[in-house]
């Protein structure tokens, strides 16, 4: 498994090697807004429940870049990267307000302020504070990896923690404790912002090394069979006696290599006619019967000609959908007249 915590998100992704060191994917791939910055946050939190919400919001918006050098200068080298979670060891943190962001004093309310005063504007942080800022966001990664492990049918062999938040001691003595009894290996690269990047080098130079993804969503398209009486819900039926209906392509998960094609023919509604419109939807969800279910999205839509009318209904056309490296391609293919017509979209297209 690579769990690569950034400044933002999170992402898993758990791979097997196989054989000429390609890698094929064994779950879906996963993540969260749970990264670094939202470490940042929780700090930000505490300074509020401190010196006022009020102080602190005019602070941030009025002098970023004072705010940014409390966080970069003060709160990243003192705290967030030297933080181990070991109470034991642990020595009090003091923030020197007047050095570090005197603007904020200015915003900080008259009774807060004559107490700061007293104290020489010294704001001292503890274990359980320190401890606070970082277990919503540690915890919710420690969700992650779970249900990456659960969602495994193979065991995993090793954890491998990428990004710039794997700088954080903190981080890594939580996910080791937290797994270590069933993953023999949890490592993170002596520099784990340069991994990443060096993995995206690599993969661009040469892509082949991915033999296998698993497919994000749940996409199909819109169908207009008969409605079937005791079968269909009555307030579904059209005035032309059919239904709408969600018929599914290729399911979430399905393991696919590169550019594999899913497909299925689909013939005309009625024998004069002269188009036939595909509109393609996506859902997180594993199974659909309707394209107006809660998280479904349109993400696009194709039109093909017919032709050739006199043979009615029987003018199959080939829908199919191509999971390539970086795209969706949508083909409509008339076996008739061999029109193909086809439109791209991107996979963060089609996240809902």
């Amino acid at each position: 498994m690579v769990c690569d915590c950034g400044g933002g998100t999170v992402d898993l992704t758990t791979r097997t090697l196989l054989p000429d060191n390609q890698l094929g994917e064994i779950t879906e791939r996963s993540g969260d807004l749970c990264g670094s910055t939202f470490v940042d946050n929780e700090f930000f939190l505490f300074l509020s429940r401190r010196l006022g919400f009020s102080a602190m919001q005019n602070f941030k918006e009025k002098h970023y870049g004072q705010y940014q050098y409390l966080i970069l200068s003060f709160f990243c080298p003192r705290v967030k990267f030297v933080f181990e979670g070991d109470a034991t060891k642990f020595q009090p943190i003091e923030l020197d307000i007047e050095r570090i962001c005197p603007a904020l004093i200015e915003y900080v309310e008259e009774d807060i302020k004559e107490q700061m005063a007293d104290e020489e504007w010294l704001l001292e942080f503890q274990y359980k504070d320190v401890k606070s800022m970082f277990d919503p966001v540690v915890e919710q990664i420690i969700r992650l990896i779970r249900n990456q492990l659960t969602a495994s049918q193979q065991k995993c062999s090793a954890i491998f923690v990428v990004g710039g938040f794997a700088e954080s001691p903190y981080l890594i003595s939580r996910i080791k404790k937290s797994f270590g009894r069933e993953i023999r290996t949890i490592t993170l690269p002596q520099q784990p912002i340069t991994a990443v990047l060096l993995g995206a080098v690599q993969y661009g130079l040469n892509k082949k090394v991915i033999k296998t993804r698993r497919v994000p969503l749940t996409y199909g398209i819109e169908v207009c069979p008969l409605w079937k009486d005791g079968i269909d819900p009555k307030n579904r039926k059209t005035a032309t006696g059919r239904i709408l209906k969600f018929a599914e392509i290729v399911q979430r998960g399905t393991e696919s290599p590169p550019d594999r094609k899913f497909s299925e023919d689909f013939i005309p509604i009625y024998e004069n006619q002269k188009l036939i419109t595909f509109k393609i939807f996506a859902t997180k969800e594993r199974q659909a019967e309707y394209c107006d279910e809660l998280g479904m999205k349109q993400i696009a839509t194709l039109t093909i000609r017919l032709g050739n009318e006199e043979l009615g209904l029987r003018r199959p056309v080939e829908f199919g959908l191509t999971f390539a490296e970086e795209e969706i391609r949508a083909t409509a293919w008339n076996k008739i007249t061999g029109e193909t017509i086809e439109t791209c979209f991107e996979y963060a297209e089609s996240i809902i």
